[in-house]
């Protein structure tokens, strides 16, 4: 499928957010998915796997996670560039995320050419789309290997984000490789367990065997090209209401 690529700017309170939307030629309304980066923004490695999203009918919103500190900056898969992303997290607070999921949310649900909208994310970027599925203009959300969620760590504060997943009404779909580090099995049980205490018992739950912590970035030694694949048809099948 053909794809058209767009760079925008996402008007805020006092700022702007910067984004690239890509969507499939053709079709005039789509489904539109906001999908959230790693702690690197949105490099190369990032805006490929959105244009596979896009290639299965999506309109994909890829905006900038810092946009307060590291505007028009892509990270590189470094020490340096791994050191800075951390480094913007740590400063930014979840009132300022979810300021911007808000003003990315509105962008999109002003579109006509949107349907749905879903959302989805990568590490950090996991738990901000969680964190957009509070919205109750996101009908469904896969998150893929989370980070952050089971102990509250998303910024500068707690985010407490399992704490509200009673406010969450749309499909959730989570995603872990089993040999991740940042969220191994006890954590993935605390997230499962909570999600069920909060009423999320028809929660659709992907735990594959031998991946490793950012599985499906399509840079560096962890990349699991089959798991990739697998992770992704799954997304695209659940967002699709399996149809």
């Amino acid at each position: 499928m053909k794809l058209r690529e767009e760079d925008v700017t996402v008007p805020a309170a006092g700022y702007e957010i910067r984004a690239r939307v890509i969507a499939p030629v053709g079709p005039a309304r789509v489904p539109g998915v906001v999908l959230y980066t790693d702690i690197f923004q949105l490099t190369e490695s990032t805006l490929r796997t959105a244009r596979r999203l896009a290639s299965d009918g999506f309109l994909v919103c890829v905006p900038e996670i810092y946009p307060r500190r590291l505007a028009g900056v892509a990270l590189e898969f470094d020490d340096e560039g791994k050191a800075a992303g951390l480094a913007a997290a740590a400063a930014t607070s979840t009132a300022e995320f979810d300021a911007d999921r808000t003003a990315v949310l509105d962008f999109l649900a002003a579109r006509s050419d949107l349907t749905d909208l879903y959302a989805t994310g990568f590490c950090i970027g996991g738990h901000l789309a969680f964190r957009a599925a509070l919205d109750a203009r996101v009908a469904a959300t896969v998150c893929f290997y989370p980070t952050g969620l089971h102990d509250g760590k998303l910024g500068s504060d707690d985010a407490g984000s399992l704490a509200q997943a009673a406010d969450i009404r749309g499909g959730l779909m989570l995603v872990f490789g089993a040999q991740d580090p940042h969220v191994p099995a006890p954590a993935r049980i605390q997230i499962l367990d909570a999600l069920y205490q909060a009423g999320h018992d028809d929660l659709e739950l992907h735990v594959y065997s031998g991946g490793e912590h950012a599985f499906m970035r399509d840079v560096g030694a962890r990349h699991d090209p089959v798991l990739t694949d697998l992770a992704l048809t799954e997304a695209v099948s659940y967002l699709r209401g399996r149809s």
